[in-house]
């Protein structure tokens, strides 16, 4: 080998010793800064997450009052307590049924529970609700629950 080619290969084998990677400590570092970045902007991010659960259910509902609204024209009342929202998607072998009146099938609330639907109402010529997060009845914060009459 000529002088230049050994010159360039001391210089190869020194950044290669000097290139090891992150210690430990630097990595530990890192983490800590993630997680404190992460506890500040994650509760943010799911208070968001919670309002727009709680504004799908407000649109679901208008959809399924919507769907109660055409069954009611076409029958001339609005599905009993016992027929439930089955009714909007099935014949439940009643006169002037014309449905289906949804697109597709009656949508479960975004926290996955079944809308509670009651007819008649106490409040309304029906009651249509989703208990929040909790799946309860009342609750405070993402467990409130939505309704109809509301």
């Amino acid at each position: 080998m000529n002088m230049q080619n050994q010159g360039t290969e001391q210089k190869l084998s020194g950044k290669k010793r000097r290139q090891r990677g992150f210690s430990l400590i630097e990595l530990m570092v890192v983490i800590v800064i993630l997680a404190a970045i992460a506890s500040i902007v994650g509760p943010r991010l799911f208070k968001n997450v919670g309002k727009a659960k709680r504004g799908t259910a407000r649109t679901q509902m208008a959809q399924i009052e919507a769907a109660l609204d055409g069954f009611r024209l076409d029958v001339g009342r609005y599905p009993t307590s016992s027929e439930g929202l089955a009714a909007l998607e099935r014949d439940p072998g009643v006169k002037g049924w014309d449905g289906p009146y949804l697109k597709k099938a009656v949508p479960t609330d975004p926290w996955q529970n079944p809308y509670v639907y009651v007819a008649p109402g106490s409040r309304a010529e029906f009651e249509l609700s989703s208990y929040g997060l909790d799946g309860q009845p009342g609750g405070t914060g993402e467990g409130e629950d939505i309704n109809s009459w509301e």
